[in-house]
């Protein structure tokens, strides 16, 4: 058996998995607002998962990377309150269960390459677009978090052919001319309310969009240059066999087929080989992940 943790800013999924990969529990709970009491929530939920105390192994995701030298926790944006913090030696000082912690976006590629919709390729490539952005990438089904814990962070890069006056003078990239500034679902919302004055939610513009609302017509065909563009970075370093797209703005995309015609343009590689799928699991496939990376490293 092993237990998997999704660590979101909003939400904290947990499963309990058994040797073959079946869901024995799933379930949810909200996230609190600080530390302490997430590392309360944590160990209720591993206690609760393993009651006859039979020392499971959990592997835990969260939306950061990890120092490797210091064991803390960084780049975790959208739950700021995570960063500087060591998770694993935190809770340890609670529960003796062996504890691995992995980037989101790594455990939902892993989980896809392993036994979902990318199992028969070996180089994996996976893309959240939610309300941020993350990429993981994982190579005959192990994950390669790289020397700084920021390997498929692609998201972090600027989006090319994107101007910025202030690049010279920046210490550290822009956020709005990075791609995760052009294509999460928080940058979706402001970037088209900076442009119409409209106050409308992603999930509501893509829904207008297979309205043929022209302003949200336009503004989506613009998206999908971004995306396509940004893919070239993938294709052109890594060149996977495959990249699978999750997250709340991934489900809303129908139009991979699409996309993958203009990234092929783009790189002027007309019989492009990589294949763009969408996730067998869906929004599990992190938390299924986050168990499947206790068992590999259990081994």
């Amino acid at each position: 058996m092993q237990i998997g943790i999704d660590l979101g800013a909003t939400k904290i999924e947990y499963v309990l998995l058994d040797d073959a990969n079946k869901e024995i529990k799933r379930d949810r709970v909200s996230t609190p607002e600080n530390y302490n009491n997430t590392i309360l929530i944590l160990t209720d939920i591993i206690k609760k998962l393993d009651q006859a105390d039979k020392k499971f192994n959990v592997g835990i995701c969260h939306p950061g990377a990890i120092d490797k030298t210091t064991g803390l926790i960084k780049n975790a944006h959208n739950s700021q309150w995570l960063n500087k913090k060591n998770l694993i030696k935190d809770l340890k000082k609670k529960i003796n269960n062996n504890i691995l912690i992995e980037n989101d976006a790594n455990c939902f590629c892993l989980s896809e390459a392993f036994d979902g919709s990318a199992s028969h390729y070996e180089t994996v490539f996976g893309i959240i677009l939610g309300s941020g952005c993350g990429g993981g990438l994982v190579i005959n089904k192990r994950i390669i978090s790289g020397a700084n814990g920021l390997g498929g962070e692609w998201s972090l890069n600027q989006m090319p052919n994107e101007n910025s006056k202030n690049l010279k003078q920046d210490k550290v990239l822009n956020f709005s001319n990075r791609i995760e500034g052009h294509l999460s679902g928080k940058s979706i919302e402001k970037r088209f309310y900076d442009s119409y004055k409209s106050k409308i939610s992603a999930k509501e513009l893509f829904a207008l969009y297979r309205k043929k609302d022209k302003n949200a017509q336009s503004f989506i065909n613009k998206y999908k240059e971004d995306l396509s563009r940004s893919l070239v970075l993938i294709i052109t370093t890594i060149d996977p066999d495959a990249i699978v797209f999750g997250g709340g703005v991934s489900n809303e995309i129908d139009f991979l087929d699409d996309i993958k015609n203009r990234t092929s343009e783009y790189i002027n590689e007309p019989n492009l080989k990589t294949v763009f799928l969408k996730p067998k699991y869906g929004d599990a496939s992190g938390v299924r992940g986050a168990a499947i990376l206790s068992r590999q490293n259990s081994i």
